[in-house]
């Protein structure tokens, strides 16, 4: 396993630690010291295969990402064609959510919710749950008319926050005509 490593501008794909911190040490601006080191032998010795964000200083931070890739170009290529997969998913997501299915649908949708607290008279948001059950002719549909459900309640700060149709925070089951 290989290390893509980013910091600003500077960006290197090196095939260990002591590389990676040779490229940092050059750069200047970072100090490297044994925490940081600890660090990237960790995130290398993991299974961990999300990047890894590496404080240098109190305000900066460099990325570490595990790859296969041989080279920079290779590493470039394969992220390129990720994102392209991945943007087409997407796309396809979208286009089943508008796709007519009319019937009932369950659907849980977890928003922010703005609760006033008595005591400080503050506000904090709160993950709220809310299942219901929705006639719709589509996904988006059931999404939109759970959504100006919630938004037309009066016990609902209009401040609250809800989530996307495409995130995990949103879910739905077709239960049939």
């Amino acid at each position: 396993m290989n290390l893509y490593i980013r910091y600003f501008d500077a960006e290197t794909l090196v095939y260990s630690v002591e590389e990676a911190l040779s490229f940092l040490a050059s750069l200047g601006d970072v100090e490297i010291n044994e925490s940081i080191r600890l660090e990237l032998e960790k995130f290398m010795s993991s299974s961990a295969m999300y990047p890894k964000h590496v404080r240098v200083s109190q305000r900066s931070f460099f990325i570490a990402i595990k790859t296969t890739a041989a080279t920079m170009e290779e590493f470039k290529a394969k992220g390129a064609s990720q994102n392209k997969a991945e943007k087409a998913a997407q796309i396809e997501a979208l286009a089943t959510y508008s796709q007519p299915q009319p019937g009932w649908y369950a659907a849980k949708l977890t928003f922010k919710r703005v609760i006033k607290m008595p005591v400080t008279q503050k506000s904090k948001y709160v993950d709220t749950p809310f299942v219901c059950k929705v006639k719709a002719g589509s996904v988006q549909e059931c999404y939109d008319k759970v959504v100006a459900h919630l938004r037309s309640r009066q016990d609902i700060d209009p401040r609250s926050q809800y989530p996307s149709i495409k995130s995990a925070n949103f879910e739905f089951n077709f239960l049939g005509e």
